[in-house]
């Protein structure tokens, strides 16, 4: 008999955890933290689609790597299949998606309402951001809205969760189970605000953090030293953000034109002088992680592979962050493979049918 992966419902991969004392939601990436485990989230690109299988195929090639996968809400204020809907689909197959929010696109009335939508598919992690700007995308036409920011966002949840409330006062029947978290941004002046801006985000309800990408590790330390002095390292998990340069190319433009990100003038040399500059720019996101891991204070990193998710194994095993740990992983189940097979037959059945018709008719 094979046993339960740690972790999953015995009753089915779909279903929440049981609840844990001093946990806000039934999730695993909750519990990897409390743990003290080394957790790694990534992101899931949405797809331009309506076809089930196409979030599916680029959620597969996490399994096992990640204890959690973004489910991104239109990033760059550019459209993609909707984070409400990447989760409906995640939770489903039994993996832990993290549902992005951005302020941009709805009021407080839709966003409560997806909140209350998203826990009740059983998904324990929401992420609360304000949103790029419309002018960003490319429909910069579009009617933005910016209701609430990320922090009313967070508090807005964190009542919904704690008081069992909407924001106008009204009694949830049932709160969401929910584990909160923000973003942030170490590497964007003011910089001695940042570790400031995170303790309201903490104040607000964020349990967790997953920054913007680093290239600059000396920057971050300095960033993680004033964290720690402000006791917020005791108050909240931090989750590096770091991701491969494709090119020194790419680092160029990303730098010039995407706000934000700081890559020094060394990461853009180092990808220059290689011979192979993608494998560098996979060494390099694996030599940050080797460092970055090392910080008092980091309880994980988001990988963040645009364009080269296939990368994100390769990334996560050769830093050797899990430690022999293998997080979550699908599994084909011998029932699985019953439902296809008979699924099979009876479609073959139904074509040979109408076949049979469609020759009856004939004559």
């Amino acid at each position: 008999m094979i046993a339960r992966q740690l972790d999953e419902n015995p009753a089915g991969i779909h279903l929440p955890l049981d609840p844990l004392p001093g946990h806000s939601s039934r999730g695993r990436l909750e519990r990897v933290l409390r743990r003290g485990e080394f957790a790694v989230t990534t992101e899931l690109n949405p797809p331009d689609s309506a076809d089930p299988e196409d979030v599916y195929n680029r959620a597969k090639i996490f399994d096992g790597w990640v204890d959690a996968i973004n489910a991104v809400d239109a990033s760059g204020a550019n459209c993609h299949m909707s984070s409400v809907g990447i989760c409906a689909l995640l939770t489903r197959m039994g993996y832990a998606p993290i549902m992005q929010i951005a302020c941009r696109d709805k009021n407080r009335i839709a966003i409560q309402g997806d909140v209350l939508g998203g826990a009740a598919m059983g998904v324990a992690n929401m992420l609360c951001l304000t949103g790029d700007g419309v002018q960003a995308g490319d429909q910069p036409g579009a009617k933005p809205v910016f209701d609430l920011d990320s922090m009313s966002l967070l508090e807005t949840c964190r009542i919904m969760r704690d008081n069992g409330k909407f924001l106008s006062g009204r009694k949830l029947t049932t709160p969401p189970q929910i584990f909160l978290g923000a973003a942030v941004n170490p590497f964007a002046p003011p910089f001695d605000f940042r570790p400031i801006h995170l303790g309201k985000k903490i104040a607000a309800g964020a349990q967790f953090v997953q920054t913007q990408y680093c290239f600059d590790v000396p920057m971050f330390k300095t960033f993680m030293q004033k964290a720690r002095d402000l006791g917020h390292t005791e108050k909240v998990f931090i989750l590096c953000g770091v991701g491969p340069l494709a090119s020194a190319k790419t680092a160029k433009w990303i730098r010039n034109n995407v706000p934000g990100i700081h890559i020094p003038d060394a990461i853009v040399k180092r990808l220059e002088g290689a011979q192979d500059q993608k494998k560098e720019g996979k060494q390099l996101c694996i030599d940050i992680i080797n460092e970055v891991k090392e910080i008092p204070g980091i309880s994980g990193v988001h990988v963040m592979a645009y364009r080269q998710e296939e990368y994100v194994a390769e990334i996560v095993d050769e830093s050797g962050v899990l430690k022999g740990r293998q997080p979550w992983k699908r599994e084909i189940r011998r029932d699985d493979q019953m439902v296809a097979d008979r699924l099979g037959h009876i479609l073959h059945d139904e074509i040979t049918e109408t076949q049979v018709d469609m020759v009856k008719t004939a004559h």
